[in-house]
């Protein structure tokens, strides 16, 4: 699998691990999410931005937009805004096909050349927080030592308020927060057209694999294009998360990491 996003291996046909599961109502899948929609699930993507009005997103129950002040703090822009690369309108595409009803907000803390400051996308996270986020889309993650601390605060606190943080991991080989933290869900590409199907990986740092390899998804201007990346897996499992999350309500984040184990595709039990 050479020439694929970092720990995407892990989850290589040959290789993934069988892992014993946690028995649930058969059939599992259907007993998840069969019939739910994301209906009252809010699911906030952390990212570039969202176009709003792009037919594969439906619409936006929210936006807002972090910038960095000159003091080297942060403010909150509220309102629609573009999505200035057409990453995040991507991931918030994928969350919609897979729950149609969520909420959908859209957090913009990246640029132009995808890229942020630390301290808005830890604000961007905060926002999430507070404002009744259940679901958070982080198609990026801080390969920075000194958000180390402050990313993994704030992952422990949304754990255990039942904040379900789903993060990518980078693309290329090497730590990045919060990816790497237990308390998030980790997530890498996998190969596969199935956008139900996960994979479950019980070595570190990644724990499930989804479709994110040469997936059609939407893009700026109303567009779609090809895309392979860790980035395009994880909302395949934000959105998962977000139709389970309709159907069994109150559900807490070691909860739904052991539904996630039980429905992926190298389970048994």
């Amino acid at each position: 699998m050479s020439g694929l996003p970092a720990w995407a291996g892990a989850f290589d046909p040959d290789r993934i691990e069988t892992v014993a599961a946690l028995p649930l109502p058969l059939p599992v899948r259907d007993w998840a999410w069969g019939g739910a929609t994301g209906h009252g699930v809010k699911v906030a993507v952390v990212d570039s931005g969202v176009e709003a009005d792009h037919p594969r997103v439906g619409g936006l129950a929210g936006a807002v937009s972090i910038e960095p002040n000159a003091d080297g703090g942060t403010k909150v822009v509220e309102g629609l805004h573009e999505d200035l690369v057409g990453h995040g309108t991507a991931c918030a595409a994928i969350i919609r096909m897979l729950a149609p009803d969520a909420k959908i907000y859209s957090v913009r803390v990246l640029g132009s050349n995808l890229k942020g400051r630390g301290a808005t996308f830890l604000a961007g996270i905060r926002w999430a927080l507070d404002n009744g986020i259940h679901v958070v889309n982080m198609s990026l993650s801080s390969k920075s030592d000194q958000w180390f601390g402050p990313l993994h605060e704030i992952a422990d606190e949304a754990y255990f308020r039942n904040v379900m943080l789903v993060c990518a991991a980078n693309n290329v080989p090497g730590p990045t927060y919060p990816s790497q933290f237990a308390s998030v869900f980790s997530v890498a590409a996998r190969p596969g057209s199935d956008p139900h199907a996960i994979a479950y990986n019980p070595r570190p740092p990644v724990e499930y694999g989804a479709c994110g390899i040469d997936v059609d998804v939407a893009w700026q201007g109303g567009g779609s294009i090809v895309a392979t990346g860790n980035s395009f897996a994880t909302p395949h499992v934000a959105g998962l998360i977000a139709a389970l999350l309709s159907k069994h309500a109150g559900l807490t984040p070691f909860q739904v990491k052991a539904v996630l184990q039980a429905v992926a595709d190298n389970a048994e039990g």
